[in-house]
């Protein structure tokens, strides 16, 4: 009788306990259940970036609201803000970390304030074509970046590789041609050693300027030129503030999804599956669009009637690439060794 009464204790005080934890979060951080959220009470997560809608990061991120709503019934509801409407280019990242936002899409080169390796990007002629960016996406190597100890320490969490394109060289003054024709201009730059180095290395002057602003500082003569994707220099219209442009394709202007882990392992478990299901295919959907849209941006550019494109040779990129491997010299130790031929060994 005694047994009987404290085994009937026991399982009494174990059903007790499981009842407790059915609120816990599972391992990794989720809830384990998104029966709370309604289309009418639902999970919100705010996405920040700084590209106009109708970029290829602008349509990226709207496809991937738009999967989120279908796969999650509205449960979730993803609240894009576009051009910098939240934050921009200085500040976004400090958002994220501090949980103003769950989402951003940055240039790569903007995780230079957490890891100097992911300066990767701005390395003159580093990647030899679209297919070789794709199979670094791709990689151990990027995912070596993404896992990285130096983003969960400040709370962030990698999750995807959005292309934009490579980059070529626009001004205001003359065609660009020869290495000579950058001597004395003076170009917008984003935030880097790497891109202060490659200018300099030019005979040429940068000045760190946020891309919101970028237009503006065309505009006013603040810098002469920048470089830019096709489908940027399209979309934010620098065609209305540029003559020159040159097919250098010396650098690539790529983003990644980052979210603020804290918040990201709180949704709940059944949810998160279909929100990271929906990043895979806003991701596929991304990379198609990168390549046609910058091909009809191109177009776009040329039809235009007011920028003359000069179509760059292969031994003129060449030249080119001759010239910027001082930059390689200074840099290489910190970008390591092992990143860059890492990438290099994909060709």
């Amino acid at each position: 009788m005694k047994k009987w009464l404290l085994l009937t204790i026991i399982s009494a005080f174990a059903l007790v306990l499981a009842a407790c934890g059915g609120g816990e979060k599972e391992e990794g951080g989720s809830k384990s259940s998104g029966e709370e959220y309604t289309a009418e009470n639902p999970l919100v997560i705010k996405f920040s970036h700084v590209t106009a809608i109708d970029s290829v990061k602008g349509q990226a991120a709207d496809k991937f609201a738009e999967l989120v709503n279908e796969k999650t019934e509205g449960k979730v509801k993803v609240e894009v803000y576009p051009s910098s409407q939240l934050y921009g280019d200085n500040d976004e990242l400090d958002a994220l970390v501090s949980g103003n936002v769950h989402m951003i899409a940055p240039s790569v080169t903007k995780m230079v304030k957490i890891d100097p390796r992911w300066q990767y990007v701005d390395m003159p002629f580093l990647f030899k074509d679209d297919a070789h960016v794709q199979k670094f996406f791709e990689s151990e190597v990027a995912q070596s970046l993404m896992n990285s100890d130096k983003l969960a320490a400040n709370d962030i969490k990698g999750m995807a590789f959005w292309p934009n394109g490579f980059k070529h060289f626009s001004n205001n003054k003359k065609p660009l041609v020869n290495v000579e024709d950058f001597k004395g201009l003076k170009f917008r730059a984003q935030a880097g050693q790497v891109l202060e180095a490659q200018f300099e290395t030019l005979g040429a002057g940068s000045a760190t300027i946020a891309f919101g602003e970028t237009y503006a500082a065309l505009q006013q003569g603040t810098v002469d030129g920048a470089e830019n994707p096709y489908n940027n220099f399209d979309t934010m219209k620098f065609y209305e503030v540029q003559k020159y442009l040159s097919t250098s394709a010396h650098g690539r202007l790529d983003y990644a999804i980052f979210v603020n882990k804290s918040f990201w392992e709180s949704i709940p478990a059944d949810l998160l599956t279909k929100v990271e299901e929906a990043l895979t295919e806003a991701t596929t959907f991304a990379q198609q669009l990168a390549a046609d849209e910058n091909a009809k941006s191109l177009e776009n550019i040329k039809a235009s009637g007011v920028v003359e494109v000069h179509e760059m040779t292969q031994e003129e990129r060449d030249a080119l690439k001759e010239a910027l491997q001082p930059v390689y010299e200074e840099f290489g130790e910190t970008i390591t060794p092992e990143l860059i031929e890492g990438i290099e060994a994909l060709q």
